[in-house]
């Protein structure tokens, strides 16, 4: 009987230290490195701040990160981390639950492709594109409820960069822009919801510049010229 209750003391002594060991959170390893699960909470409460896995300091699999709705912890964002690369996938949640939006990161930056979506809706509502600078770089999409194209633009190293074009929720054209260097440079058009010329005419620096035209119902009724004179008679 006595070596029956030795026996099952070192049974149960092992079985609690495994349970302790697994339930353990906010660990280091020897080398002062967070390491397994950890948790936090917000000051003074005991809502979840963040929760997510270590291996040796490094981050590891799905992270969760909470904010405070009242009283109440409500996730905001979660970061999955690759263990062969920096590469994050993160996505951005209301306080709702409702995905806003989500792409990839590099430390601090985003990279890559990374889509918004429509609040009342699951509907992707932006596409656009970041270079590994974190700048916005190629073709920018904004997008209807319905899924129809509302805008198109071009980026170069985070600045708008040749034709931007802005249409209405049926697909016309009515705004067409000319960007260099993230400012307004040359020929720029306005069209009514049924795709009539509006004006017409050019921008530099993001003034407007030489003649402008202007219609109505289609047809030419004012010209207007915004060239700026130098008073030097000797520049003209």
């Amino acid at each position: 009987m006595i070596k029956q209750n030795i026996l099952f003391s070192l049974v149960l002594t092992v079985f609690l230290t495994t349970l302790s060991a697994q339930n353990a959170v906010n660990q280091f390893d020897d080398k002062g490195e967070r390491h397994g699960e950890w948790r936090k909470t917000f000051d003074n409460t005991d809502q979840p701040r963040y929760e997510g896995h270590f291996e040796h300091g490094k981050e590891i699999g799905l992270f969760k990160f909470y904010k405070l709705d009242g009283k109440k912890s409500v996730l905001s964002a979660t970061r999955e981390f690759d263990a062969k690369s920096d590469d994050i996938l993160v996505k951005f949640y209301s306080s709702k639950g409702k995905l806003i939006s989500e792409g990839h990161m590099i430390n601090q930056l985003f990279v890559g492709k990374w889509l918004y979506y429509h609040n009342k809706t699951k509907e992707i509502m932006t596409v656009e594109y970041y270079n590994d600078q974190g700048k916005l770089e190629g073709e920018r999409q904004v997008f209807y409820p319905n899924g129809q194209v509302a805008e198109q633009s071009h980026y170069s190293n985070g600045k708008l960069e040749g034709v931007s074009k802005v249409f209405s929720e049926k697909g016309v054209m009515i705004k067409e822009f000319l960007y260099k260097n993230d400012a307004l440079n040359g020929m720029s058009k306005y069209f009514n919801a049924s795709g009539q010329m509006l004006a017409e005419g050019a921008y530099r620096n993001d003034q407007k510049h030489g003649v402008w035209k202007y219609y109505e119902n289609g047809v030419l009724t004012e010209e207007k010229d915004f060239t700026v004179y130098s008073k030097n008679p000797m520049k003209q």
